[in-house]
């Protein structure tokens, strides 16, 4: 029986991918400063180390989900890290993304205070209340909406990257490390607590994306696609901050001067990109915490989701780059265990094996 595949069906699965990783930290550029332009040229050898970790684990996270689409009790880190740790997971997940989504909402206030001069409190009680809005309206129509913004997202991040190195081109030669926000001691750290934070963090959500998927190929592809778009993105915001440095590295909102030096307009327009990323963020955590303890599409859902967002907002008050270096590297360091239980899964049992007497599907076409 032939495989049901689209290539609509890849790109939307592409698309949604992207959009988890493009909230506040990705978008605004605070995450790819610390992360990776803090370390200077070795910027670009961490960018290496994150397509092939994005590549290794993402898309088996995927086709597992769609391998177990059927099963009920299927837990995505017991799968892959057996009982005891992937337990432990479960239960940490839910609290990281509470982490998240007080980056986020601080983010938006940081976004839109920075651009508008609109009080960061307004800000942030703003991207509260749509992410409450989003969940509402359940998880599938959720996914057609970010499944757009994403690509968006990704269509002005290059657009300002690459106006901008070509530019300041020049700007390549005074680089230096002097940025104080490196999340890590040793810069090949960091790509690992990059790969893992973004990963583990997602899997929960990743999971249920894989399983709309019309066929694990689809899966597959559309998280190798993801991944693609995602670390071009990376690379071209990362050389265009290189670029100016002294400036971006003092900034909470670096991509926004960088689009704003271009023209006014388009810094405008890309203000709003920006809160549309983070609202994509924002939301997919606040499904993720909310799927664990309650039962969704239930009026105790609903009012569960708004005390998760009034929390977030309140705790979201504090300044933005901080969160962003504190809360990141701890999750990073947490998660890293699993991204090597995912591989370790892979190369032993293939992500698509299936318990008992069902079929046995290879993750290699």
């Amino acid at each position: 029986m032939t495989e049901s595949f689209s290539t609509k069906g890849v790109i939307r699965i592409a698309g949604a991918y992207v959009a988890w990783v493009m909230g506040s930290g990705f978008a605004t550029g605070q995450e790819i400063l610390q992360f990776f332009t803090s370390y200077g040229y070795y910027s670009f050898i961490l960018l290496a180390m994150n397509l092939m970790g994005f590549m290794l684990i993402g898309p088996r996270i995927l086709r597992a989900a769609r391998e177990h689409k059927e099963d009920h009790d299927y837990n995505h880190f017991e799968y892959f890290c057996g009982k005891k740790l992937g337990t432990f997971y479960s239960w940490f997940l839910p609290f990281s993304m509470f982490a998240g989504m007080v980056i986020l909402i601080s983010g938006s206030g940081a976004t839109l205070q920075e651009y508008y001069g609109i009080n960061h409190y307004v800000g942030a009680l703003i991207m509260a209340s749509m992410a409450v809005g989003a969940y509402i309206i359940g998880f599938q129509r959720f996914v057609r909406i970010v499944a757009f913004i994403g690509p968006v997202i990704i269509a002005f991040v290059l657009v300002v990257s690459i106006i901008t190195v070509f530019r300041d081109m020049e700007g390549f030669a005074a680089v230096h490390e002097t940025v104080e926000k490196q999340p890590a001691p040793w810069w090949w750290l960091s790509g690992l607590l990059y790969i893992s934070y973004n990963l583990c963090g997602g899997s929960k959500y990743y999971s249920a994306l894989g399983a709309t998927a019309a066929s694990p190929r689809e899966a597959v592809y559309g998280g190798v696609l993801g991944t693609g778009a995602l670390m071009a993105s990376v690379l071209l915001m990362n050389s265009a901050m290189l670029t100016d440095i002294d400036h971006t590295a003092v900034l909470e909102v670096p991509t926004l001067y960088l689009a704003r030096k271009i023209t006014y307009v388009l810094g405008a327009i890309f203000s709003i990109i920006l809160v549309m990323g983070i609202f994509s963020s924002c939301s997919a955590m606040l499904w993720t915490i909310s799927e664990r303890f309650v039962d969704q599409g239930s009026r105790a859902s609903y009012i569960f989701a708004g005390c998760v967002c009034a929390g977030a907002f309140f705790l979201g008050l504090l300044p933005f780059s901080g969160l962003v270096g504190v809360i990141y590297t701890i999750l990073g360091y947490v998660g890293l265990l699993f991204g090597g239980c995912v591989i370790i899964k892979s190369l032993r049992g293939k992500p698509g094996k299936k318990t008992g007497d069902r079929e046995q599907v290879d993750f290699r076409e």
